[in-house]
């Protein structure tokens, strides 16, 4: 693989990450020569730096592993994981996790319940303005025709997806989700024009989910995005995008908000699916003949 060739993240102009690189410019103007290689990889493609292991970048840079080591101390680091740590804080995971900006360390556990309702409830007001009803109907029509429906999402995209797979699959549909990336890989090269991928995704750039959702366009299945933009790599791949609007994802609590209103279209999709096709909806009533007394 070419050292040199950067990546979207990379090249995205005064951005923090585009800023941290240039202060690690500032400092390998003095390196060994094998730390100098582990440099160039990290200023070509900072993602697959702060990605991966130390074996993968010294392979990937033709070094030793305790090069890498030694190139990360050569930049001001105490060692690789503190490299990798300050490659995501630039890049803006670190907060995935982290509580919201608004709640301070004083916050009541009555602030956090509230912050975490206005967030869906935002969520689920955008999505009432957003969705495409023609989109819907779209997919509907492409699952109602569908050999088999295979379901992807990535992190926290996998419980919405999870629920796809569980509602399609109560209205008759054969429905699947695929958790591992390889697996994937090889079922999307598999499939053909009269087959259906449902790829999940609040920010629609996922690179796992953005590769599988690829491999499923090539081979000719049609793509259903249910994702919160349009204008991202997944939303352009897709067929038919089921849209939700939001605010940006900056942090986890911002990310749940979007995983309801993904819920609510599956929930849209199933309905409508059942009004469409009557067989289902019997299809459905004899899925749930021995499920126990729910009431």
């Amino acid at each position: 693989m070419d050292n040199d060739s950067g990546n979207d993240i990379t090249h995205r102009g005064d951005d923090p990450l585009t800023r941290w690189l240039g202060t690690v410019q500032a400092r390998s103007g003095d390196l060994a020569a094998s730390e100098a290689k582990v440099v160039r990889l990290l200023l070509a493609d900072p993602l697959f730096v702060g990605t991966s292991t130390t074996a993968q970048v010294a392979a990937r840079a033709g070094v030793s592993a305790p090069s890498v080591v030694r190139a990360a101390r050569a930049i001001g680091y105490d060692g690789f994981t503190e490299l990798k740590l300050a490659i995501a804080r630039a890049r803006g995971t670190t907060g995935f996790f982290a509580p919201p900006a608004a709640l301070t360390e004083h916050a009541t556990t009555s602030d956090v319940v509230g912050s975490a309702v206005r967030t869906g409830h935002d969520a689920l007001a955008a999505l009432a303005g957003a969705l495409d009803p023609a989109a819907l109907d779209e997919a509907v029509a492409a699952v109602r025709r569908a050999g088999q429906v295979l379901v992807i999402g990535a992190g926290t995209s996998a419980a919405v997806a999870a629920d796809a797979v569980f509602r399609l699959r109560g209205l008759g549909a054969r429905a699947a989700g695929i958790a591992d990336h390889e697996s994937a890989m090889i079922a999307m090269r598999l499939l053909g024009p009269d087959d259906v991928v449902i790829a999940v995704s609040s920010t629609g750039r996922t690179s796992s989910t953005v590769g599988v959702a690829d491999a499923a366009c090539s081979a000719g299945a049609t793509l259903i995005a249910i994702t919160n933009q349009y204008g991202t790599p997944l939303a352009a791949l897709a067929d038919i995008a089921l849209v939700v609007g939001g605010a940006p994802l900056p942090a986890q609590m911002a990310a749940a908000g979007s995983r309801l209103a993904h819920l609510v279209v599956v929930d849209a999709l199933a309905a409508a699916l059942a009004l469409r096709d009557p067989d289902r909806r019997r299809r459905a009533e004899h899925a749930g003949i021995d499920l126990p007394n729910l009431s």
